[in-house]
């Protein structure tokens, strides 16, 4: 499978499932009866289920993302790479994104919360996932090209995957969230990263273009493939709001 068709389909796969999740929340169809179900099965509040949906926070996330911003945004305009701000930028939109996606549909969808939960509404999407998928999704994306070791690369994709698992299975362990809200947050921040990852793509093939460096494959995530004096200029060239409960540390329906 082509590397175009596999974006194609992180692309429009995850957007069909977003907004098949979604209209069956706003007609009240037969999926949330499942989505109840397997709520029930699934809820068991206690400490280890708050601590990991608490890495969902805002307040943890977004800093993970800040310093992985600072960080590309020191590399790249120490390196003298041509245009060195434009990762970052790329990389902090997806952030911005969510509330503003997000806020409202939780307004327009109107869901209810799990029993475990006061009574309300605003529940559908998940903030708290959306938060953690992008800030910690986003981050991995801007710093991976900056690890020279396959190794670095793989622990570092596998961070990122446990944190937002971990934030997932929290939510949905401690009934802060029904698995639906969780899964079309997953959904929503497929589209968001895979768009983030065709933009930092392109940057880098300009920065390598400009740098002399005609092979994808000498990019910034292998600087060893190169040799002589290409490799130097190689590697310089590609270098949501929790609503928490003051008294009970929820995090509402965010």
């Amino acid at each position: 499978m082509s590397t175009s068709v596999r974006r194609l389909l992180l692309l429009g796969v995850p957007a069909v499932l977003f907004a098949l999740i979604t209209w069956q929340v706003v007609v009240h169809g037969p999926l949330l009866r499942l989505d109840a179900r397997l709520s029930r099965s699934l809820v068991h509040p206690d400490g280890f289920s708050q601590a990991l949906s608490d890495l969902g926070n805002v307040q943890v996330a977004v800093p993970v993302l800040a310093a992985s911003l600072t960080y590309a945004a020191w590399r790249g305009r120490s390196g003298g790479g041509g245009r060195w701000w434009l990762p970052p930028l790329a990389a902090a939109v997806p952030m911005a994104l969510v509330p503003a996606i997000v806020v409202p549909l939780k307004e327009w969808t109107a869901r209810p919360g799990t029993p475990v939960v006061p009574p309300g509404v605003g529940y559908f999407p998940s903030g708290h996932t959306a938060t953690a998928a992008v800030a910690y999704g986003s981050a991995t994306l801007l710093l991976l090209p900056w690890l020279r070791s396959p190794a670095a690369r793989r622990a570092l994709v596998g961070v990122c995957a446990a944190l937002v698992i971990g934030v997932s299975y929290g939510l949905v362990r401690h009934g802060w969230h029904w698995p639906l809200d969780v899964v079309a947050s997953w959904c929503l921040c497929t589209v968001l990263l895979t768009t983030l990852s065709l933009v930092l793509g392109v940057s880098r093939s300009r920065r390598r273009s400009s740098a002399g460096t005609p092979s994808s494959s000498s990019g910034p995530s292998s600087p060893t493939t190169s040799s002589g004096p290409a490799a130097p200029a190689t590697s310089r060239g590609s270098r949501t709001s929790r609503s928490s409960s003051s008294s009970s540390g929820s995090p509402g329906s965010w």
